[in-house]
C-alpha cells in the first residue's frame, strides 16, 4: 500500500516538482494551496494523510496557523509535519522547532535529501504506531482479564471476611467474623495479627490510622488479602484513637475487586466509627458478590 502526502504548498511550480517526485517514488500525493484548503480536506477525506509537507508563507493561512490548526485534532495532531519554505533564517527555524514540527527544509531543496527526510519520518512513525498498538492490545487483554470474577459462585465459602481491634493488651484482636467458622478462626487471628503489624511497619501508626488500604498476598495459606485500616477516636486508649482493620481472604482477588471492596469498607468504617451495627453476614455477601461478578463491560 503507497504512504500517502499532503503537500500544501501555493506555488503551482513547487507543487509540480514535489509532486512529480513524490509520485515517482512512489507515494500518493493531496494537494491544498493554502493551510484553509488543507484543513478542509483532511477534515471531508476519510484518508489520514501519513506525513504533511506545508510551506509557510501562504495566503489566508499561513503554515504556522495551520500547523496550530493540525496539532489540535486528535486525529492529525500525530501525523508528522515537515516545514519546506525559502523563509530559512536561524530564528524562523528555530521558531518552528519550538511549535514541534518534526523537521524543516529549505528552498531550493535536494531531492535526495527530501525523500531520505520523508522516507525517514514516516518509517519512525509507523514503528511508534506499532509499539503503540502492541501496549494497547496488551492493556486490553489485561482489562479483559481483570473483568472476569476471581471466584466461582461455588468458591464463596473459600471467602472469610473479619474485623480486628487494636488492644493495648493484647494487640490485635478478632472481634467479628463471617463465615463462623471456629475451626478457622485461630488461622484468621494469625493471619490478621500477621498483616496488621506488617502493615504497620509499611505505613507507620499514624499511617495506618487514616482510611486506606493494601492489597497483599499471603502464600502462608495460600490466599489474597485486602486490609483496610482506620481508627476511632477514643479517651481509652492512648494516643486517643484505637486502630482497626477490616479484611478479607480470598484464594484471589484482582486490582480492580479491591477498588471495589475499598469502596464498601470506606461505609462499612464509617459505621463501626459510629458505633452502629455493621451486620458482617451482610457485608460478607456483598464481598463475595464482588469478587464472583465481573467488574468491567468491555465494548
Amino acid at each position: 500500500m503507497k504512504s500517502t502526502i499532503l503537500v500544501v504548498e501555493d506555488n503551482p511550480d513547487v507543487m509540480l516538482n514535489i509532486r512529480l517526485t513524490l509520485e515517482f517514488n512512489d507515494y500518493e500525493v493531496f494537494s491544498a494551496i493554502n493551510g484553509k484548503k488543507a484543513i478542509q480536506f483532511l477534515s471531508e477525506s476519510d484518508t489520514v494523510p501519513d506525513l504533511i509537507i506545508s510551506d509557510v508563507m501562504m495566503p489566508e493561512m499561513n503554515g504556522y496557523d495551520f500547523f496550530s490548526k493540525v496539532l489540535e485534532n486528535p486525529r492529525w495532531g500525530l501525523i508528522p509535519f515537515l516545514f519546506l519554505t525559502a523563509k530559512a533564517s536561524p530564528e524562523d527555524i528555530r521558531f518552528g522547532k519550538m511549535l514541534g514540527i518534526d523537521d524543516y527544509i529549505t528552498k531550493p531543496f535536494e531531492e535526495e535529501e527530501l525523500l531520505a527526510i520523508i522516507s525517514g519520518k514516516i518509517t519512525r512513525q509507523r514503528k511508534s504506531e506499532r509499539v503503540r498498538k502492541e501496549v494497547e492490545n496488551q492493556l486490553i487483554s489485561k482489562l479483559e482479564s481483570e473483568a472476569q470474577p476471581s471466584l466461582s459462585k461455588e468458591e464463596k465459602a473459600n471467602i472469610n471476611l473479619f474485623c480486628m481491634k487494636w488492644d493495648e493488651t493484647y494487640g490485635p484482636e478478632i472481634f467479628d467474623y463471617y463465615p463462623k467458622d471456629n475451626s478457622y478462626l485461630s488461622v484468621i487471628q494469625e493471619v490478621g495479627v500477621q498483616l496488621f503489624h506488617s502493615s504497620v511497619a509499611i505505613y507507620g501508626s499514624e499511617g495506618c490510622s487514616q482510611a486506606q488500604g493494601i492489597l497483599l498476598r499471603v502464600e502462608t495459606i495460600g490466599k489474597s488479602a485486602f486490609a483496610f485500616f482506620d481508627s476511632i477516636e477514643t479517651e481509652d486508649v492512648r494516643g486517643g484513637e484505637r486502630l482497626f482493620m477490616l479484611t478479607v481472604l480470598a484464594p484471589h482477588i484482582s486490582y480492580f475487586e479491591s477498588m471495589k471492596i475499598n469502596e464498601l469498607f470506606k461505609q462499612s468504617s464509617s459505621l463501626i466509627k459510629a458505633s452502629q451495627d455493621w451486620n458482617v453476614e451482610s457485608h460478607w455477601e456483598k464481598v463475595s458478590n464482588i469478587l464472583t461478578t465481573s467488574q468491567i463491560t468491555l465494548e
